[in-house]
């Protein structure tokens, strides 16, 4: 039976970085309640950022009750149930750790972490943390728009066959400028990689989910097209910042090209950039089986392209499905048919997927095993990358089966 949303138990989020993630993060946790019916009522407690006076106006801003200048106080809060990490992924890894250790549930935005030791130590907390009854999920939101949830259920129901080819890119413009400052994003301290953890996790989180398999292997190349910028002056906010005076190094990739194969065999390739002028988020992606393919692209949010191989080739050919039907996914709780949805609704949904698995005591989706694996591919990708583009298997976890030798063509037989 549905519980009534102000009389379910509350849980206490307390939310860790408030910029342009966080930002989308507490539209999520501010909407999700009062969309669908959940178990948990969500209840935004405290938000916590090293500027006070910065912090202060985030926590008026998006609605959260109380504001910390130490991420250490908000986990250590009685009315903080669930941490919710928005910082450069330089930190997600301490801070992920101490929320587990401190009895937490965890939701830590993507790519997992810096470095596979890091996604390794956090999946290992996440594994004794869920022992005790805690869930730990990574932030892949792209999961979340109905239309590739629809994409994931076609595939999952056959209607493609078996894949032969993943496609994906994902391109941005917002670095052409050469003149665009040495924000943190551009610096391998801070953000492990560029275009590539940026970017690439994404399309190699996507890759996997809609396939329902690993990739197993990568052949890479990672450029930096522009080697030195001017030097921060101020706070970057969301892709825009000013610049000062000076110059600095540039330690991260600007654009990332690679090809990999999925343990069933497939196929996939990948390209993420962010020097792609007149590309603002456009992510675009195609899947093809032996009786189908499905074709997505993120400007075109609520719509999905599907081509059934099997009917008559006189009739044949991709047809557009407006995903805004009551039956499609998260679709039940919104508006009426043709009344389309955009990019914050990703967020109230994976506010709303985690907590349902919280109340369920369910196992997370993408849970941090997830985030380790994409973690490992991005890892084989830099590796790749540094030794001329080297087929570069991928480590497989200790815990997962073999994944099958992918079928060999006529000529190697």
């Amino acid at each position: 039976m549905e519980q009534d949303s102000e009389t379910a138990p509350t849980l206490g989020v307390g939310l860790i970085g408030y910029a342009f993630m966080g930002a989308a993060h507490s539209q999520g946790w501010r909407t999700a309640g009062r969309v669908f019916d959940l178990p948990l009522r969500p209840v935004l407690a405290a938000v916590a950022g090293r500027d006070r006076a910065a912090v202060r106006a985030a926590a008026a801003r998006h609605g959260w009750a109380a504001a910390e200048t130490d991420w250490r106080r908000l986990i250590a809060r009685d009315d903080v149930q669930l941490v919710d990490i928005c910082t450069p992924g330089d930190r997600h890894a301490e801070i992920a750790v101490a929320a587990l250790d401190a009895g937490k549930h965890v939701l830590c935005e993507k790519p997992l972490a810096n470095t596979v030791a890091e996604a390794e130590a956090m999946a290992e907390a996440a594994e004794r943390a869920r022992s005790r009854g805690q869930v730990a999920m990574v932030g892949f939101n792209y999961r979340r728009v109905p239309a590739l949830a629809l994409a994931r259920r076609l595939v999952e129901e056959g209607r493609v066959g078996a894949l032969r080819h993943v496609r994906l890119t994902y391109l941005q413009d917002w670095l052409v400028d050469p003149d665009f400052p040495l924000t943190w994003r551009l610096e391998r301290q801070h953000a492990g990689s560029g275009a590539l953890g940026d970017l690439g996790a994404h399309i190699v989180d996507l890759a996997q989910f809609l396939a329902g398999e690993p990739l197993v292997g990568v052949s890479a190349q990672l450029e930096t097209f522009v080697r030195e910028r001017p030097l921060l002056a101020g706070v970057s906010a969301g892709l825009s910042a000013p610049g000062g005076g000076g110059r600095g190094p540039v330690t991260v990739d600007d654009a990332a090209v690679f090809t990999g194969r999925l343990a069933s065999g497939a196929l996939a390739t990948f390209e993420a950039s962010r020097m792609a002028p007149g590309r603002k988020n456009a992510l675009r992606l195609e899947i093809s089986g032996e009786l189908g393919s499905l074709a997505f692209d993120l400007e075109r949010l609520n719509e999905l392209l599907y081509h059934d191989h099997q009917e008559p080739a006189a009739t044949a050919g991709f047809r557009r499905i407006l995903v805004t039907e009551p039956d499609h996914p998260y679709l039940e709780a919104w508006w009426p048919p043709g009344h389309v949805l955009g990019y914050e609704h990703t967020f109230a949904h994976q506010a709303r997927d985690l907590v349902m698995t919280i109340a369920a005591g369910a196992e997370p989706s993408p849970s941090f095993a997830d985030g380790l694996q994409v973690q490992r591919v991005l890892a084989a990708v830099e590796e790749s990358a540094g030794h001329n583009a080297v087929y570069t298997p991928v480590p497989v976890p200790r815990t997962a089966p073999p994944p099958p030798a992918p079928a060999r063509t006529e000529a190697q037989v």
